[in-house]
């Protein structure tokens, strides 16, 4: 249940002790400053053509106004940005309907919130 359980798996799998770093967001709510970081955390780290990998719980709403909820939590890849990481790209595992779908980035943050995410 929790991201420090994923970054040393992503590590080994890329070969590198510090090729990703976890980030949590323990607050019920991320604020500006974790939004912001997030924000930029998944631009540096798509840059670098990797994912974030992020830990979340909830309930959440696309930009297309689909909700996707996963109350027992559940783990998403960001894979992409666009309006410099306003906007974010999901690749999904759980429903193969709605594999890859577009969020905000505050939407991604309280999502997360309470968890956290594998960054670069």
């Amino acid at each position: 249940n929790s991201i420090n359980d994923i970054t040393p798996v992503l590590n080994k799998e890329t070969g590198k002790n510090d090729a990703y770093r976890s980030v949590e967001i323990s607050t019920p709510d991320a604020n500006a400053k974790q939004t912001d970081q997030l924000r930029a955390d998944i631009v540096k780290t798509v840059d670098d053509g990797r994912a974030v990998v992020a830990n979340i719980a909830g309930t959440s709403t696309d930009t297309d106004g689909v909700t996707h909820s996963y109350e027992g939590g559940h783990y998403i890849s960001v894979v992409g940005y666009q309006n410099n990481g306003d906007t974010v790209t999901i690749a999904d595992s759980a429903d193969p309907n709605q594999a890859a779908y577009q969020i905000t980035v505050e939407h991604l943050a309280d999502w997360i919130a309470t968890r956290g995410y594998a960054t670069s």
